[in-house]
């Protein structure tokens, strides 16, 4: 049986045009109404995931792809890591190399130089949900300032898999590499674009899964995980059921228990719920 139900959030159950289908939230109540724990994990942090987390009664939260865990309904915070500035130097170093993009989330803000990927798609998601700061220069900044950071992004409208593999060969980081282009062109700016996400060693979905389990005293067999994004990979290794929407990336589709009939817009996320929790459908 399961008993807990992890999934993310843009692509599974927010839509492209970020709105969360009907189906979706009729299934979400009735997980609550069986008392069966829901659980929100995305690669977004906290601050601005906190108000569609609160709108969809989520018991728990897993952030910034794992770098955060809390425990939304007592508000305690079950896991917390950070990138140290040794962490940030040689990122920086590689983004004024190659010339890209990068910006910095902290558990408040955005800290960039200049809105133009996620950065710039987050700010206008999320306007009053966190603190756009733009500034002269990041790391200056982070280290004056004292800040805390969750996630840094570099980006660029060219292919990141060389500089990907050359700042795994320097660093000892959690890289994901995500390209948004083609069919899953960012359609909220009109961009195509690939940005690596980078946080702390051995912070991803499956580990912060893993922690939560313990956490909850569960086992990886009483997990129902359901996403799109090639960060949900390592949350359907760290679960007993892994399920992908039908919008998801291929490579996401190829690790998956089962793939959905529907995309995010038809309610793929509910279609799920209800193949593997049949006994909670009105």
């Amino acid at each position: 049986m399961i008993k807990l139900i992890a999934s993310d959030l843009d692509g599974t159950i927010v839509d492209n045009k970020h709105s969360i289908p009907e189906n979706n939230l009729k299934a979400i109540n009735e997980l609550n109404k069986a008392h069966i724990p829901f659980a929100i994990c995305t690669g977004k942090t906290y601050s601005i995931s906190k108000d569609i987390c609160k709108g969809l009664n989520a018991n728990y939260g897993i952030f910034g792809n794992g770098s955060q865990i809390i425990n939304l309904t007592t508000g305690e915070e079950i896991s917390k890591k950070v990138l140290s500035l040794d962490d940030l130097k040689p990122c920086f170093s590689m983004s004024a190399k190659y010339n890209l993009h990068i910006h910095a989330y902290t558990d408040t803000s955005i800290i960039t130089t200049k809105p133009e990927y996620m950065d710039l798609r987050n700010s206008i998601l999320f306007p009053t949900q966190i603190k756009l700061e733009i500034v002269d220069s990041i790391l200056d900044y982070i280290q004056k300032q004292n800040l805390s950071v969750l996630k840094l992004i570099l980006s660029s409208s060219s292919d990141l898999s060389k500089v990907e593999e050359e700042l795994k060969g320097i660093t000892n980081l959690t890289i994901i590499r995500i390209s948004k282009t083609g069919k899953y062109k960012d359609k909220i700016i009109d961009k195509e674009y690939e940005y690596l996400d980078i946080s702390p060693l051995n912070v991803n979905k499956g580990k912060a899964l893993e922690t939560l389990c313990r956490y909850l005293e569960l086992n990886k067999s009483d997990i129902l995980s359901i996403g799109d994004n090639i960060n949900d990979i390592d949350m359907f290794h760290a679960s007993g059921i892994g399920a992908a929407v039908n919008n998801a990336y291929d490579e996401v589709k190829q690790v998956a228990n089962y793939v959905t009939t529907n995309s995010v817009e038809n309610a793929g996320f509910a279609e799920a719920i209800y193949k593997f929790i049949p006994f909670i459908q009105e």
